[in-house]
């Protein structure tokens, strides 16, 4: 079950120091420069929530700056559970909304159709390539609204879990999924 998976990734999250997120997030980010990504133009990173002891994905964007990409942060809107999608430039102000979520207060737009390849937040995923995340669907309603090959990347401060029960048919599933120690690849 999905809430049992989201309870105990919640709990494993929350045992983990700031030292230690700091630590394994590093490690992904450096995972990620193993890997064939870098050719693409717009990618889609979500910004830490850390009160809620996400990856800290700081550095991942320090990499993608550093390499001339454009980098693509969401906004939510929780009446429509829709991400409105802009671009991050030197005038980007960014807001934590009452959900603690850093977020563009406004900017230039970008379709979702554009995305090349989206970093994706979750809790768990399993060896399929299915994910578990705050249960509200942003995330797939965002991926099915961009282009077919878009590159979905998941990063996760844990290993996997076997598989993943109650997936839906509306659940879509990730390419890759990074953690400290492995890189996994779910494309067929």
């Amino acid at each position: 079950m999905k809430s049992k998976l989201r309870e105990k990734y919640t709990l494993l999250r929350d045992s983990l120091s700031a030292e230690e997120i700091e630590e394994k997030s590093l490690e992904i980010a450096n995972k990620l420069l193993n890997m064939n990504i870098w050719d693409h133009e717009f990618y889609h990173v979500f910004l830490s929530i850390a009160e809620k002891k996400e990856i800290d994905t700081e550095t991942i964007l320090h990499i993608l700056q550093g390499k001339d990409k454009n980098v693509v942060l969401s906004k939510s809107d929780f009446s429509t559970r829709k991400m409105d999608n802009f671009l991050l430039t030197d005038s980007t102000v960014i807001r934590k909304n009452k959900w603690n979520i850093p977020e563009p207060v406004n900017g230039i737009e970008i379709p979702s159709s554009k995305v090349d390849v989206v970093f994706i937040p979750l809790l768990t995923f399993d060896r399929s390539g299915h994910r578990v995340g705050y249960g509200m669907g942003f995330y797939d309603i965002f991926l099915a609204g961009c282009k077919p090959e878009v590159l979905k990347i998941g990063l996760s401060l844990f290993e996997p879990e076997d598989e993943i029960p109650g997936v839906l048919s509306s659940d879509i599933r990730m390419d890759h999924c990074i953690t400290p120690h492995n890189i996994y690849n779910f494309k067929i």
